[in-house]
């Protein structure tokens, strides 16, 4: 079973379902709201261990009615949380807006999240006896760069999802070794819309790109080798939140297996296509028997 530590946000997703997103100074009728577990760690958290892997979070949750519910619901997908510390104060939340095209508009207010600025000498532990390292950017920097050179200092293969991108500094990218920015992420971080371009960029600060694109696939870019486009299965989409890391999460899975680039992203692809085709982060992810039998 493959070793997973992420470092990582947990929220609570509070999400309102409209027929399309309001505009400036607009107000919409919506048809539905709820809450959900999220947070781009914990959503990476589930969806590796729901694969199969063997997944530690480490984080914080606040003190509040959805701390609790936070760090549950990484129990019952069989994720460790005892470095899954709890904070005076509230939990992060996220506030999603879902159209009916199943596309979202996030805003992430950090709560207990914004307290983890440091690694701790069971958090170093636990990454350096971790095969694969997951990072976000839900936290303070200070705490995923100190992860990342720690997973680098002990031969920790790391994934970095630059979300929400932001400037990263050379710290940081040099100890990772898989970067899996989206199209607009990656656009952002080197100027240029057109992945490969982007993917070309970026190769020059990390060894291994992976851009997703969506209903398009993914762009999968490595030093001296010519990049390669996967395809994404044709579905519809019911709700976007949480595919992205879906994907991250269980490619990590793949990956940690030794399987091949291209049957890691094939496999992660299915996870991510079953999950948008229901509501809801944490609770559309697959497990692994649905994934192998897609």
């Amino acid at each position: 079973m493959t070793a997973i530590a992420v470092l990582g946000s947990t929220n609570m997703d509070l999400v309102a379902y409209v027929p399309r997103a309001p505009g400036r100074g607009e107000t919409v009728t919506g048809r539905e709201f709820r809450t959900v577990p999220g947070g781009k760690g914990a959503n990476q958290a589930v969806a590796a261990a729901r694969a199969g892997g063997d997944v530690v979070m480490i984080g914080a949750v606040g003190t509040d009615e959805y701390g609790s519910r936070l760090r549950t619901n990484l129990e019952h997908a069989g994720v460790d949380t005892d470095l899954l510390h709890t904070v005076a104060g509230p939990s992060g939340t996220a506030h999603i807006v879902v159209d009916d095209e199943g596309a979202n508009a996030i805003v992430v207010i950090p709560g207990a999240n914004g307290t983890v600025t440091a690694l701790g000498p069971g958090e170093k532990a636990a990454v350096a006896a971790a095969g694969i390292l997951l990072l976000q950017l839900e936290l303070p920097m200070a705490a995923v760069t100190e992860a990342a050179r720690t997973a680098r200092a002990h031969g920790v293969r790391t994934i970095l999802t630059p979300s929400p991108v932001q400037l990263l500094p050379s710290g940081l990218l040099d100890a990772v070794d898989l970067l899996i920015p989206n199209e607009h992420e990656a656009a952002a971080l080197t100027g240029y819309e057109e992945p490969h371009a982007a993917a070309q960029i970026l190769l020059r600060q990390v060894p291994e790109v992976m851009i997703t694109l969506g209903r398009k696939g993914c762009l999968y870019a490595a030093r001296d080798t010519e990049p390669v486009h996967f395809a994404a299965p044709e579905v519809t989409a019911v709700d976007t939140t949480g595919a992205g890391d879906t994907f991250v999460g269980t490619l990590a899975v793949a990956l940690g297996e030794g399987r091949s680039v291209a049957e890691a992203v094939a496999w992660a692809s299915s996870a991510a296509a079953l999950c948008v085709q229901k509501p809801g982060a944490s609770t559309s992810m697959p497990r692994r028997s649905e994934i192998d039998a897609a």
